[in-house]
């Protein structure tokens, strides 16, 4: 099995891999020229997110600065949004559904090491996925790290750091990151009503 197999599928892997340096140093320069587009070079833009990331839907906006790491163990649906300075550690795969959306300075970590400083110290790593799903909304300068799901229809608090998986359909935040409460009719009654006078009022 080749270093790169072992690193996807949670194995322990040779970071040091001449295959993974390749791939890696790829991606950064891909990375360092997106982030130095201009501005309103919105349609260049969005063609190079089809390089930086394994595969990205349709309507996604990244804005620059943005930090990948091999960037090919990415999926992300339709509808994305991730503001300044979001990073993406995909050295196991990242899986993002559609109309999900990130705050400033969100931190996606599937990269571990082992807890022994000798095995840690001669290069060995290992990372675990992190999945997560449509309609959910996480908050400016949370931390997802390695092994953790985030369901469906859910809004994580900014500041968090989420350690376990978190079920569809609830708020959390915290550190470390707990469900709060749900997200339920009430909800949704409430802020369809100040939808619909924000438009009676135009």
């Amino acid at each position: 099995m080749s270093e790169y197999n072992k690193m996807i599928s949670g194995e322990l892997y040779d970071s040091s891999d001449e295959e993974l340096g390749a791939l890696s140093f790829k991606q950064r320069g891909l990375m360092s020229r997106y982030n130095q587009l201009p501005y309103e070079a919105i349609d260049e833009r969005r063609e190079m997110l089809k390089d930086l990331f394994g595969s990205i839907g349709e309507c996604a906006t990244v804005q620059a600065p943005v930090r990948i790491d091999y960037g090919v163990n990415v999926h992300i649906g339709d509808n994305f949004y991730a503001n300044y300075d979001s990073i993406f550690l995909d050295v196991a795969p990242i899986e993002i559904g559609d109309n999900v959306m990130f705050a400033p300075r969100v931190g996606l970590y599937t990269a571990t090491h082992p807890i022994d400083p000798g095995v840690r110290n001669r290069g060995l790593e290992y990372a675990k996925p992190i999945k997560i799903g449509s309609n959910s909304w996480l908050g400016a300068n949370t931390t997802v790290l390695p092994d953790v799901t985030i369901g469906e229809n859910v809004v994580i608090g900014g500041g968090s750091v989420v350690t376990n998986d978190i079920p569809d359909n609830v708020v959390a935040y915290g550190n470390p990151c707990r469900v709060i409460r749900p997200i339920d009719e009430n909800d949704k009654k409430y802020w369809e009503d100040l939808e619909t006078k924000y438009y009676e009022e135009k």
